[in-house]
């Protein structure tokens, strides 16, 4: 019996006191997420300090923290956390300093400290401003993983250099680290820290299993110390962890080494790998079974000729992080990652069938209603990739699989661009024609960044070769030639015409002349659209060229008997 794959789990414990002031003007909270979202998002927690001299600083204290927590579980799952983080807390800043520039004294604005600690997979990711900490246990003392933003004055006094709603922009410290199971980590505000030195701090955490206690009896502590401030304290203590996986390591720009290819029969991280299925100048794919459960897999490892090559690494990275944002029977999906993980490879189910490639040269000329189905179930797939603001840019016949059923699935995402990801990581991206040239849009090779439309014009260059056989432009795309659409009842007689002005529209040149959408392209190819351009008024050449060049042979024919009849009677 196999059990579930370890997931991320904590013990947190926290307390907070207004001490001896009349209100408490800290704020702390914590989130634990179940499911995907404890899977893409993680585990977060928050502490803010409002300044003393302000009466709305308890509100600007709530507000960071409520914020963090709400809007940063609402963030893309294609952001990192380094971004998604920042972006929430830049936007609460703006929005507190905003409520205060309408106040003279600034110190009466809305102004608070704010830290923040992120658990995601195996890394923790800090964000912080102000004088609040964060700290990681470390044997009998604490180590700060923090620096307070304070510029101290003569007397030993000082003010806050940095804080949200302070200044319309703010700088975020930012730092990641391993996380490893029992590591602990507290979260302060000066109403504790400044009344416990590091060691005080640490010698009440080691011997409590229950950290809400732990909290309560180190503030107890702190105002025992003669801590006048208010006082919070949140700590967390790591259970266990996921099993070592590169896809989470994308979030700090780490990645594990590529794995070496197996040496057939070979065996690695629980699965017996058995026979090659496909291999390239980019990757090699494999069969493999998971001994566990017996279940096939497809398990694909990166060229051993571009293991030096980061930016090819990453994106073949990505490959199995982008399968496990979409959920669709007409994309592959991935397969659970193995535990313990250490090398660069990815898993994913095992489609049993054949590529489109070799089903078109099986069926040369398909019933139109055959295509249309066909088309209808790729760009379905096409559609789970747009949704999630992701464009594929490799969409070809080799790139799809059909089962023993008859359901196509695109099987390769080596060339996506996901629009966080890009943002975040531009060494994720580059100008470089990732897909291949024949299904490229033009735009590509005018140096144009891909769109949705570009992935239209690939799946109505597919429609058009299972129509037809041939690509609409041929080679003419990538040779920078001037296009010219050769219409499909050209090439086969029984194609209608309204359907011939659909494809023509999605392979349009200029991607503004093309769908806007998937789903308009496909109720096109079977619902006959009066608006768009019929090809009618194409000349004869272009329309019908073998019944051109039939024509022109007819009239230079009859010239040529007309011209030896005239020499026979001459």
């Amino acid at each position: 019996m196999r059990l579930d794959p370890p997931a991320l789990a904590v013990t947190i414990g926290q307390h907070s006191s207004a001490g001896g002031k009349p209100r408490n003007q800290d704020f702390h909270g914590a989130l634990v997420q179940e499911g995907a979202a404890l899977l893409h998002k993680g585990v977060a927690l928050a502490i803010a300090d409002g300044i003393s001299p302000s009466p709305v600083s308890h509100i600007a204290a709530e507000t960071a923290v409520k914020s963090f927590l709400t809007d940063y579980y609402c963030t893309s799952e294609a952001w990192t956390v380094k971004t998604a983080a920042s972006r929430v807390i830049t936007a609460t800043n703006s929005w507190l300093a905003a409520q205060g520039a309408g106040i003279e004294e600034r110190d009466h604005a809305f102004i608070t400290t704010f830290s923040a600690l992120v658990l995601k997979g195996r890394r923790g990711h800090i964000f912080h401003v102000g004088d609040s900490r964060v700290w990681r246990l470390s044997g009998e003392t604490l180590e700060p993983l923090t620096q307070d933003h304070r510029s101290q004055l003569s007397g030993g006094s000082g003010y806050l250099a940095r804080a949200l709603g302070l200044e319309p922009s703010v700088e975020i410290d930012y730092r990641s680290l391993p996380l490893t199971p029992g590591d602990i980590f507290v979260l302060t505000t000066d109403g504790v820290h400044g009344a416990l030195s590091p060691r005080d701090l640490a010698s009440r955490l080691g011997g409590q299993a229950n950290l809400d206690i732990a909290a309560r009896d180190i503030v107890e502590a702190a105002l025992a110390a003669g801590s006048d401030d208010n006082l919070t304290i949140q700590i967390v203590r790591i259970e266990d962890l996921p099993a070592a996986d590169h896809l989470a390591d994308l979030d700090d720009g780490q990645l594990l080494p590529p794995a070496p290819l197996p040496m057939l029969p070979a065996l690695l991280d629980g699965y017996r790998i058995q026979r090659e299925l496909h291999a390239s100048s980019r990757s090699h794919v494999y069969l493999a079974t998971e001994i566990d459960t017996g279940r096939r897999v497809a398990m694909k490892f990166p060229s051993a000729d571009l293991k030096e090559d980061e930016a090819y690494l990453r994106r073949f990275a990505a490959e199995e992080w982008i399968a496990r944002r979409i959920q669709s029977a007409h994309v592959l999906a991935a397969a659970p990652a193995p535990r313990d993980r250490k090398t660069l490879y990815t898993v994913t189910e095992y489609v049993e069938g054949q590529t489109l490639r070799q089903w078109m040269a099986d069926h040369p000329a398909p019933p139109i209603e055959t295509v249309r189905g066909l088309i209808e179930q790729i760009g379905a797939g096409l559609r789970a990739f747009h949704r999630k603001d992701m464009i594929h840019q490799d969409l070809r016949p080799e790139n799809i699989m059909l089962d023993a059923d008859g359901t196509a699935r695109i099987i390769d995402f080596g060339a996506v661009r996901v629009a966080g990801v890009v943002e975040a990581m531009p060494r994720s991206d580059s100008d470089d024609i990732l897909g291949t040239h024949q299904y490229a849009a033009p735009e590509y090779f005018a140096g144009q960044r891909g769109t949705e439309r570009s992935d239209i014009y690939s799946l109505g260059a597919i429609a058009y070769e299972l129509v037809t056989g041939e690509l609409p432009y041929g080679a003419a795309v990538a040779q920078g030639r001037r296009l010219t659409y050769r219409p499909a009842f050209a090439n086969r007689r029984d194609v209608p015409a309204w359907v011939d002005n659909a494809l023509h529209k999605a392979v349009h040149p200029d991607p503004a002349k093309r769908y806007q959408a998937i789903s308009e392209f496909l109720y096109d190819l079977r619902h006959p659209n009066p608006a768009l351009p019929s090809l009618d008024h194409l000349p004869l050449a272009q329309r019908n060229p073998v019944l051109f060049w039939q024509s022109v042979s007819i009239v230079l024919g009859g010239a040529c008997l007309a011209l030896v009849w005239l020499l026979l009677h001459r």
